[in-house]
């Protein structure tokens, strides 16, 4: 796992932890997740666009799940170009040499532009990643979750965020109700995406409603 101190990340995390077939997670990160399980690897690493150091760790894996990700406000292209591409087109060019039926899983968003010619620049950034993820490793897969709801204790990063999760909080019920096929929730996130580990699926851009 990549970025699983997000919170798209903490709920996959949480959900990979709890599944019986799950033998054993390695989670790369700059910081701790301050878990404890028997189940559960760490290893820091600082520089995400290069992972030669990895090599030898990421060799054979069966599935990753790649949830690492930042806001793109306030950030310019080449910023969150370096974070929302270079970072996970670096794993995913490593794994496409030393485990190239991996199942990898990288998460993008509702809205995320395939054309990569959009006026809005955080979906053409995620589109051109999706592109070269599905072109580099025949088992991969984009996942385009649209809102959701963090549970189980699960708490966002960037401030804003929890200040908005936490006035929606009330409309959550609402809101799966009125729109079933654009909300999700962390532990169904992170649930859907196992699914897909264990038994792939039909189509490699995977909708809100495939991850419900």
């Amino acid at each position: 796992m990549f970025g699983a101190t997000g919170m798209v990340g903490q709920g996959v995390l949480r959900e990979c932890l709890l599944a019986d077939d799950v033998h054993s997670v390695l989670v790369i990160g700059r910081t701790p997740t301050g878990q404890h399980h028997p189940k559960l690897r760490e290893i820091r690493h600082e520089d995400f666009a290069d992972l030669a150091p990895l090599r030898a760790e990421l060799t054979g894996v069966d599935a990753c799940f790649y949830c690492l990700g930042v806001a793109s406000l306030g950030l310019d292209e080449a910023a969150y170009t370096r974070i929302s591409y270079t970072y996970p087109l670096a794993a995913a060019r490593l794994f496409a040499e030393v485990s190239p039926t991996v199942t990898f899983v990288y998460v993008s968003g509702a809205g995320t532009d395939a054309t990569e010619r959009g006026r809005v620049m955080w979906a053409r950034v995620k589109g051109r990643t999706e592109n070269a993820v599905l072109a580099l490793l025949p088992n991969g897969y984009a996942a385009r979750p649209g809102f959701i709801q963090p549970t189980h204790g699960v708490v966002s990063k960037t401030r804003w965020y929890r200040l908005g999760y936490a006035l929606t909080r009330p409309l959550f019920p609402l809101l799966r109700w009125l729109l079933p096929n654009q909300v999700t929730a962390t532990d169904r996130l992170g649930r859907a995406m196992l699914r897909v580990a264990r038994e792939g699926s039909p189509r490699r851009v995977l909708a809100n409603r495939d991850l419900t």
